[in-house]
């Protein structure tokens, strides 16, 4: 029986924090934290943020949606990872771990336009 696999929440005490940010939201440098976490096909899946960066990405999202619109950051995903608010005073994480799926159905299967030899496969006659 296959029993799910849960990842722990990190804390600040046991694992260092990847990035500080000085004051301001760097999206760059989220952006290049991501990117250096992902593997053959796998991206992290969670931005685990202290509760500075939380007020950080919180200031940077209101600028562009409003102060309303991001009151908390719960079911909040950034860059694609869903944004975790942990008890730290600063803390910056990228965790967890999401596996990328390439479309698979029968049209991204099709052959090429005007493949000949498996054009007649495509073809309807009646």
């Amino acid at each position: 029986m296959n029993t799910p696999q849960h990842t722990p929440l990190p804390d600040s005490v046991s694992i260092a924090a990847e990035l500080e940010l000085d004051g301001t939201w760097n999206t760059e440098a989220i952006s290049g934290l991501i990117r250096s976490k992902c593997v053959l096909g796998e991206t992290p899946a969670f931005l685990f943020l202290g509760r500075k960066e939380a007020a950080l990405l919180r200031e940077h999202l209101a600028k562009a949606f409003g102060a309303e619109a991001v009151a908390t950051l719960r079911d909040t995903y950034y860059m694609g990872l869903e944004v975790v608010e942990i008890e730290s005073e600063s803390f910056v994480f990228a965790g967890g771990r999401k596996v990328v799926r390439t479309l698979q159905d029968p049209i991204s299967r099709r052959p090429a336009w005007r493949d000949r030899e498996t054009e007649t496969m495509w073809q309807f006659r009646i």
